[in-house]
């Protein structure tokens, strides 16, 4: 385990499974060096929560933003609400989780990128990162920051080639690295870790979801970062401090903080 403080650039700790035990999961986090979280929001219905949950919690970090997969019908007085909630919270460091995810064949591409195009629209007139779930359509989100740009931010949970990470660094965008890379199966993410600068890297637990392969089935959290932060140690050939220090100062960089 690293002695150095992590940075999870990915949690949905205001999740409801962690309702029974939250502050034991926030000490875990702690005891494990993960001393800092971005909790990402997936509707409306949850941004109340996260606001309470980071206004109560050092070291929490909010964004605020429209999933994907949880999308409500396009309408303008959801991106009018969004961008009173972000009046209103000053304290927001980033635009998210938002993006595009083509997996679902039920899923409206049309209604998403209809969301997708409106908040990359407030990030960039914001100046604020966002979070982008790219899930089969990371060739897409780049058209997208393409015609939105410039913007920063994370293609969380990355999905795609060595190339498309090149690309998406050039563009600003950071990598998150989670549980998948610790799948030694993972060959394809495991490559881009291995090439792609440490300046391009974050880690995220995505928790609840996405555990490490020696947790698999199990409810994942923050603690078990640690368990990505060796394995990209491993991979690169350097320690988990080396790891750690790197992949928290470019949360701090892309988050100005």
């Amino acid at each position: 385990m690293s002695a150095v403080s992590l940075f999870d650039s990915h949690a949905h700790l205001d999740a409801d499974v962690f309702d029974p035990d939250r502050p034991a999961v926030l000490q875990r986090a702690a005891d494990a060096k993960v001393t800092e979280q971005l909790i990402p929001a997936i509707n409306a219905d949850n941004w109340q929560a996260i606001a309470d949950l980071c206004a109560k919690t050092q070291g929490l970090f909010a964004a605020y933003g429209y999933h994907p997969m949880y999308l409500p019908a396009p309408d303008p007085l959801c991106i009018s609400d969004l961008q009173s909630w972000l009046d209103a919270h000053p304290d927001t460091v980033a635009i998210g989780e938002c993006g595009l995810d083509f997996y679902v064949e039920d899923f409206d591409k049309t209604q998403q990128q209809w969301f997708l195009d409106a908040q990359m629209r407030i990030a960039r007139d914001r100046e604020l990162p966002v979070i982008l779930h790219a899930r089969r359509a990371v060739d897409d989100v780049m058209a997208t920051i393409r015609r939105f740009g410039p913007l920063r931010g994370i293609v969380h949970s990355y999905p795609g080639s060595l190339d498309q990470a090149k690309r998406l660094f050039d563009m600003g965008f950071l990598l998150g690295i989670g549980g998948p890379v610790t799948y030694e199966r993972a060959l394809r993410l495991r490559s881009v870790v291995t090439q792609m600068p440490l300046e391009a890297l974050v880690l995220e637990t995505d928790a609840p979801d996405q555990p490490t392969a020696t947790r698999r089935g199990q409810r994942n959290e923050p603690a078990f970062m640690a368990d990505v932060a060796n394995t990209v140690a491993e991979l690169r050939g350097i320690s988990p401090d080396e790891v750690a220090t790197a992949t928290t100062a470019n949360m701090h960089r892309l988050l100005r903080i």
